[in-house]
């Protein structure tokens, strides 16, 4: 049986994706206080991978995994899109006109704001993680509180939906990569994820941009964030179709080791299915 790890508690939506993705292996799934727990797991041989959420359709990037991204030395594997529905539950003998306060994820209170933004009276809490926000309401038997998190956190610990698909847009989705310690390589359909800095020049960031331009390479996404130890300079984080084992792909990644202070391929990998 193969151990995958997520952060979390039991019934986290990183949980379920990892379900999904793995559908037709047998797998143990590992939970993880922290992000950076998780992918530690994977770089100590604790488990063969990791599912991690590294950007929401609304909310936007989880910034923290980006950082460890570029921290550990991990491979980006695969990635898969999780429609999230988030519901507000509470323990069951609980009425919506009792509850003063609502815990979850500070992602997931983001995805919900504007439902949240129609009660201000009640207070936000942000919490490690939402599953983990619907079993601190059954530990603590607090009958004045909700929770936000997932359908299966809320049939797991014997919860009560008070409020259904309370996200801000039901367009909601969140993409999960897949992290492994050793690469593979896609057979079709690939992109490719790398992280890379430039020098603090002006012009510097346009022509690394321009090298992937110039091949007619689809860019699929950017984040910069900042370079520790250096302040007011970054780091790219780039996402584009195609992998290296194309000609243009290799020229372009040639070229752009020429202007680069630094980069790395994170991962080359299929491009991932939605789950509905």
């Amino acid at each position: 049986m193969q151990r995958i790890a997520f952060q979390g508690e039991a019934g986290a939506y990183s949980e379920r994706a990892a379900k999904e993705f793995f559908r037709e292996q047998e797998i143990a799934t590992i939970p993880c206080r922290t992000f950076g727990e998780t992918f530690a797991a994977v770089h100590d041989d604790k488990v063969i991978a990791a599912v991690v959420p590294i950007e929401n359709s609304l909310a936007g990037s989880v910034h923290q995994n980006y950082d460890l991204l570029l921290k550990h030395e991990l491979h980006i594997t695969s990635e898969i899109f999780l429609r999230i529905s988030h519901q507000l539950m509470a323990l069951p003998a609980t009425k919506w006109e009792q509850v003063r306060r609502v815990y979850s994820h500070p992602q997931a209170l983001e995805q919900c704001r504007e439902f949240l933004e129609k009660w201000p009276a009640i207070e936000v809490v942000p919490a490690y993680d939402t599953a983990g926000s619907a079993k601190l309401l059954v530990e603590n038997q607090w009958h004045d509180t909700a929770a936000i998190a997932s359908e299966w956190a809320a049939e797991k610990y014997g919860l009560n939906i008070l409020h259904r698909a309370i996200e801000s847009n039901q367009k909601n989705y969140t993409r999960f990569l897949i992290l492994e310690k050793h690469a593979k390589t896609p057979i079709e359909n690939g992109k490719t994820s790398i992280v890379f800095s430039v020098p603090h020049t002006p012009g510097s960031l346009f022509k690394a941009l321009a090298i992937f331009a110039l091949r007619d390479i689809n860019l699929l996404k950017i984040e910069s964030r900042p370079l520790h130890g250096s302040p007011w300079e970054y780091v790219f984080y780039l996402d584009f179709e195609g992998t290296p084992h194309l000609s243009h792909c290799e020229k372009a990644l040639e070229h752009l080791g020429e202007i680069a202070t630094f980069w790395r391929v994170l991962g080359t990998y299929e491009k991932g299915s939605v789950i509905e």
